[in-house]
């Protein structure tokens, strides 16, 4: 189930996969998804099931059809690192949808520009449109709400009888909301909110609001 937030008079769509939808601009943002991770520890021999590569893919085009977003934003660290099998795939992905798709570039974007360029992939450091930065980095500039990622933000929900559950979260201030990561097996860094943050914990399947 979507939570839906308003953000300076803007709405925002939090969905359970990580993903935000603002419809005003009709624009989906995505964070972190480290396309070709996966491929890597399976290169090194970790014991990731390959099935993880092709759900990256399946929850994007769920998201496409649930909001039809006339623009996909990356917000950095789309690939993992260098090229390897799962660029193949992105290109015959990008190549199905009809969707504009733009990539904030992150610390672990590597590769050529012209590989992007070439599938009609605008990249940009950053975006500030109608109040708004989207960035990679979490930084907050003067008179702008900063919408980012790279911290893959995590809270850790305590229950009764020492219960401990680690989620993934969108960790909003005043200035700012942290998207968590949406690639798989790409771990969590738990966030100490203080007066004022909100946390908006995800499950794959609902968004709840914590604080």
């Amino acid at each position: 189930m979507n939570l839906n937030i308003k953000i300076r008079d803007q709405d925002f769509v939090l969905h359970p996969f990580g993903a935000a939808y603002w419809p005003e601009q009709e624009v989906l943002l995505v964070a972190d998804v480290h396309l070709g991770k996966v491929s890597h520890f399976r290169k090194h021999g970790s014991a990731v099931p390959v099935n993880a590569i092709a759900e990256n893919f399946r929850k994007l085009d769920q998201l496409r059809k649930d909001f039809d977003p006339e623009h996909i934003v990356f917000l950095g660290d789309l690939f993992h690192s260098s090229l390897n099998i799962e660029w193949n795939i992105f290109e015959e992905w990008v190549n199905s949808i009809d969707n504009q798709v733009y990539l904030i570039a992150g610390n672990h974007d590597i590769i050529s520009p012209l590989k992007y360029e070439a599938l009609g992939i605008k990249i940009f450091s950053d975006v500030k449109v109608d109040g708004f930065h989207l960035s990679h980095h979490p930084e907050i500039l003067e008179g702008h709400f900063n919408l980012c990622g790279h911290i893959h933000p995590g809270f850790k929900m305590r229950g009764h009888g020492r219960q401990l559950l680690k989620l993934s979260c969108f960790f909003k201030s005043q200035d700012q909301m942290i998207l968590p990561a949406f690639g798989e097996f790409t771990g969590n860094y738990f966030m100490q909110p203080e007066d004022g943050d909100r946390v908006f914990a995800i499950t794959g399947k609902e968004v709840i609001q914590i604080n």
